[in-house]
């Protein structure tokens, strides 16, 4: 039994490592973690990566329901689960922060906060044609982001996707101010620190 344990414990490091191959390993990219800002939506007196832990960690019981369709539309895109988690709690934590199904001043829609100004919206707010929207466009911000900046290692190249999700691939200009511009100043070095988090819990 012990035998059979260590052979699917093994199984599972190997296929978590597989996923994070494709556009980079996710637990490799180098993160300050949520601002000030961001950790204040909830109350938080700590700011950076451990703020970011306890965002994600306040989102897990919601973000459970859709454990399911993000582990289906991560195998089927080749995207870590738990950057697409990671995304999800930043953009409507999980969905608490949706007015049915909307945010970002009615602009943003789902889980994922496609904007409807830039995409033609496809799915429900929760379903997995809408995760499997919003991580497309997720790689294809990753994918100009390789492209623009070839000399990159494959962890900032991913890490420069993440940002240009949320402020487009034109604001990223420099590695090291990549967040410069994004929602909170933060974006892909809080969903990075959340994705580390959610890949130590499950996904």
């Amino acid at each position: 039994m012990k035998i059979l344990q260590l052979i699917i414990g093994t199984l599972m490091v190997f296929y978590a490592s597989a996923l994070s191959s494709i556009f980079g390993d996710v637990m490799k990219i180098d993160t300050t973690g949520a601002s000030e800002q961001t950790a204040r939506q909830d109350n938080l007196t700590v700011k950076g990566v451990q703020a970011s832990y306890k965002l994600a960690e306040h989102d897990l019981k919601r973000m459970q329901t859709y454990k399911d369709i993000i582990m289906k539309v991560g195998k089927a895109m080749s995207m870590d689960p738990a950057v697409i988690a990671a995304i999800i709690s930043r953009e409507s934590r999980a969905g608490a922060a949706l007015v049915n199904g909307w945010g970002d001043h009615g602009n943003g829609f789902g889980l994922m906060q496609v904007d409807k100004r830039y995409h033609k919206l496809r799915g429900a707010r929760n379903s997995e044609e809408h995760l499997t929207q919003g991580t497309g466009i997720l790689i294809d911000s990753i994918k100009q982001i390789q492209k623009k900046f070839p000399n990159w290692s494959k962890e900032q190249q991913f890490k420069g996707g993440i940002s240009a999700y949320n402020a487009g691939v034109g604001n990223v200009r420099t590695y090291e101010k990549m967040d410069i511009g994004t929602t909170g100043n933060d974006y892909s070095n809080d969903v990075v620190a959340r994705a580390q988090w959610f890949k130590r819990n499950g996904y």
